[in-house]
């Protein structure tokens, strides 16, 4: 797991969603797990790309996500795709929620991390989907950036 300069180690990361969506606001979530989850966690196993989140009884739960078997864990190991409750203060889950109801945003997952404490962490994005031409400016204006820093770098 690679670390970062604030002691965050990130376990898995969807590099697809910016890449889908216009991420308007990025959210802090806690993730409820269970102890063998964590224990897959630690040795970097997991897969965020194909999950969202959606606000069901009032939470905000995690669906789709994929934290393999742990190996050293016995029979009460961990369903792989189970439903992840995510732990939000109430006012956010209301925003939230209504964010999604009301306006069409999406709930998509960025990033799985530890953050400094040793507390598994996930950041939401809060955003709405691109259409093909939109994902086609954004890959021109990043082709062009990447074009003017080789030439800046050439000139010298």
């Amino acid at each position: 797991m690679p670390e970062t300069k604030e002691g965050i180690k990130v376990v898995a990361e969807n590099r697809r969603a910016r890449h889908e969506y216009f991420i308007n606001e990025v959210v802090e979530a806690g993730i409820m797990l269970t102890g063998t989850e964590v224990k897959a966690l630690r040795e970097g196993k997991a897969n965020i790309a194909e999950s969202y989140a959606s606000p069901e009884d009032g939470a905000i739960w995690l669906i789709n996500s994929n934290i393999p078997e742990y190996f050293g864990g016995n029979r009460q190991n961990h369903a792989p795709k189970r439903k992840r409750k995510l732990l939000l203060h109430k006012k956010e889950i209301v925003r939230l929620s209504q964010a999604v109801e009301r306006k069409g945003f999406t709930l998509t997952p960025l990033k799985l991390y530890f953050n400094a404490r040793g507390i598994a962490k996930l950041e939401l994005g809060i955003g709405q989907g691109k259409k093909l031409h939109d994902k086609r400016t954004t890959q021109k204006d990043r082709d062009w950036s990447r074009q003017k820093q080789r030439l800046m770098r050439d000139r010298g």
